[in-house]
């Protein structure tokens, strides 16, 4: 037996945003005893805790900031954004699956606007 489930919509979001939401969630849960956090969740916020350095609106603009430049698209975007690369080999790295590489000056374009946020 097979279930399909059909995805409604998609957004991508960057490490800062879902932290609000998952806070939300968390809070959500914690008003009500009844309900737990389950691991998968207290993971999940775990993680964002450890990993949000910006708040969502300044991620927000940092991508969209990103995506003014030629060979960036929304989910590298979001990687840059989460990642914070801080050199031109962390920055490959975050290019390392796409089918084209970025000459020094198009990685330095994109160093510049982290160096802004970091």
């Amino acid at each position: 037996m097979t279930i399909f489930k059909e995805k409604v919509s998609e957004e991508y979001l960057t490490i800062s945003e879902v932290k609000v939401l998952l806070e939300d969630v968390e809070a959500e849960r914690a008003a009500d005893e009844e309900r737990e956090l389950r691991y998968e969740l207290a993971r999940a916020i775990e993680h964002v805790n450890r990993f949000a350095h910006l708040d969502p609106e300044e991620s927000r603009d940092f991508v969209d900031e990103l995506l003014e430049l030629e060979k960036v698209d929304i989910t590298t975007a979001i990687k840059i954004v989460d990642l914070l690369p801080q050199s031109r080999d962390e920055l490959r790295a975050v290019y390392a699956q796409e089918r084209y590489a970025l000459s020094g000056d198009e990685l330095d374009e994109i160093l510049d606007v982290v160096a802004k946020y970091a």
